[in-house]
């Protein structure tokens, strides 16, 4: 299995505890989710209807401020699953480091997969990826550089998991361009990763190739009614958009004062580079607090946001001891 965060069965093994007892922080997930409410039996007894499948696209489109063809699928990862089935094989080339699923999935399907370090080297691919903003380290990339590098490749797949705080970035308002395929995540800025949602988005004949890979029931009945729910809630959105931006500020201050330096991150997660990122890991886990380490770049710690003030406070103590 590749390495991924969310791997609290790992920590539980080697630290002990239940996994109530954890604070989860591997993941860029909301850890102050959206209150899903009340959902109908109607959604967990019946197939959804096409009407309410159409619904969900459109509070989709309305949530990330778009007209473009829409999908919804069970998490961006199920999108990914499909990408190398979008077009003959050939030369994938990744925006890297970055979400080690694409090189895997690409790979195992047999493209020819090259990971590069700059914009510029993704020209000459028959598929390109960008994670925008980047996991792990943050890294952003403008609407205007990344159309520039459009017609440089057959397919420029953009995934745009952590922008729901920086809309400005986002190129979904252009996903309808021959060529351009956005990749969104429902359940991280929600917080609501278990309920298995995202979206393609993309010129009408890509979102017709995932619709007939997916088959007529992508996602779930009460998938569609919180999802449509959630994405339509804009003072919700605006209020934790605000509040992730305070909390990025807060976390890096108090690990400042460990010496920890800050070399990137996103809305909900930060990425902090020390001497021994495994003794700081054992450190949080000691706490029962889960962090992700990287194992090429051992001095790389990436922490998520805490959700509650209890979750600060014995975040704050755990790193004072």
């Amino acid at each position: 299995m590749r390495e991924h965060g969310g791997n609290l069965d790992l920590a539980q093994q080697r630290f002990g505890g239940r996994a109530e007892d954890w604070i989860d922080l591997s993941t860029g997930i909301n850890r102050l989710p959206y209150p899903v409410g009340e959902v109908s039996a109607r959604a967990w007894s019946t197939l959804p209807s096409r009407a309410e499948i159409d619904a969900l696209h459109q509070a989709a489109r309305h949530a990330y401020r778009t007209i473009a063809p829409i999908v919804a699928m069970g998490g961006a990862q199920a999108i990914i699953q499909m990408l190398p089935q979008l077009a003959p094989r050939g030369r994938a080339h990744i925006l890297a480091p970055t979400y080690n699923e694409y090189a895997g999935v690409l790979s195992a399907a047999g493209w020819d997969v090259q990971e590069v370090a700059e914009l510029d080297a993704l020209a000459g691919a028959d598929l390109a990826v960008v994670v925008n903003p980047n996991n792990p380290d943050g890294r952003c990339h403008t609407p205007k550089d990344l159309l520039t590098l459009l017609p440089r490749v057959g397919r420029l797949v953009i995934d745009e998991s952590f922008a729901d705080t920086v809309p400005q970035l986002s190129l979904a308002s252009e996903a309808d361009r021959q060529g351009l395929l956005i990749l969104r995540s429902f359940g991280k800025f929600y917080g609501l990763a278990g309920l298995r949602l995202g979206f393609a988005i993309g010129n009408a004949a890509d979102i017709a190739r995932l619709i007939a890979m997916s088959g007529p029931w992508p996602v779930s009945g009460a998938a569609i009614a919180i999802g449509s729910r959630a994405l339509r809630d804009d003072a919700w959105a605006e209020a934790t958009s605000a509040r992730l931006v305070r909390d990025c500020v807060r976390l890096d201050e108090m690990t400042r004062a460990l010496g920890w330096r800050l070399v990137g991150g996103a809305s909900l997660f930060r990425l902090y580079d020390m001497p021994d990122a495994l003794a700081a890991q054992e450190k949080l886990a000691r706490g029962q607090i889960w962090s992700r380490v990287f194992a090429q770049k051992p001095t790389w710690l990436r922490l998520g946001l805490p959700g509650s003030e209890a979750e600060w406070t014995r975040v704050a103590e755990v790193l004072a001891g």
